[in-house]
């Protein structure tokens, strides 16, 4: 069985098994010790009742201490195994794997929520969230099962990644590339423009805003819109007949490289927690 013991010395495996380096994993242990406290408090049982024996009575679970639970998450979201696998590499049944993420993964999202890394959900308390008045918006999307019904394929696929996703629109900060806007799940078929209209973002005062061409025809109320240009590519350049894009301020890729890629940032711990924030909504 993996333990925390083993991979906290070892940064290069606390990293590939949990995407956080031990300090960080130090930083949110204590957070997520504080919101399990308070969640499930020793003098009562899991279900909320007092305690008819004391404490660590019973049969000895697997998860036993925090920092354990703590470590079948962060792989869990790390890595998304089945099940299955996951109750192999804790010594747990799939049930029981089951069972401990549903309890669990509340715990984290108030841990997250406890350091200030949780993106904000409500578009108009945005502007009200202290945001760097440079943002770039953009359409994320996650692959998902294909439906069996025909009408829900249809909704889910994405003509842009040719499989069957979920979208979401980011608003990312540009210069600290930390997600501060994260809308509703849309099916994949979603246009980008159409999300933003249906979502009525309200900006920060002053805001500068960076979007692609899929946003071509969004004007919301900001200071001032960049938008990434195309110019033809010369003869013989990229086939000849392929265009090429220039970026007009941060590069265009930025949202997915903040959401996908680890970046050598200032604020490393307050972003790497932020991703993992993301895979908990």
């Amino acid at each position: 069985m993996i333990t925390y013991a083993e991979i906290r010395g070892d940064q290069r495996r606390c990293l590939a098994l949990t995407g956080l380096i031990p300090s960080e994993c130090e930083l949110l242990l204590s957070a997520f010790q504080c919101a399990y406290g308070r969640r499930y408090p020793r003098h009562r049982t899991a279900a909320g009742q007092p305690r008819q024996r004391r404490f660590g009575g019973g049969r000895k679970p697997v998860l036993a201490t925090a920092e354990q639970k703590l470590l079948f998450l962060l792989v869990y979201l790390k890595t998304y195994p089945l099940q299955t696998l996951l109750g192999e590499l804790f010594e747990l049944s799939q049930p029981g794997v089951n069972h401990w993420l549903r309890r669990l993964l509340p715990i984290l999202r108030t841990a997250l929520d406890k350091l200030g890394v949780l993106p904000q959900r409500d578009p108009h308390a945005f502007a009200r969230a202290g945001s760097q008045p440079r943002l770039i918006i953009d359409g994320t999307e996650r692959r998902r099962q294909r439906p069996k019904n025909p009408e829900k394929q249809a909704a889910h696929y994405s003509g842009g990644k040719k499989a069957h996703c979920d979208k979401n629109l980011v608003l990312v900060e540009a210069g600290s590339r930390r997600v501060g806007y994260l809308s509703r799940t849309y099916v994949g078929r979603t246009a980008d423009k159409r999300m933003a209209d249906q979502e009525g973002i309200v900006y920060p005062p002053g805001t500068v805003l960076y979007e692609d061409s899929g946003f071509q025809g969004y004007e919301p109320g900001v200071a001032q819109t960049c938008r990434t240009k195309k110019k033809a590519a010369r003869p013989g350049v990229n086939g000849g007949g392929e265009v090429e894009q220039s970026a007009v301020g941060p590069h265009p890729g930025a949202c997915g490289a903040c959401l996908g890629r680890h970046q050598a940032l200032p604020d490393r711990q307050t972003r790497q927690l932020h991703l993992i924030s993301q895979k908990t909504r």
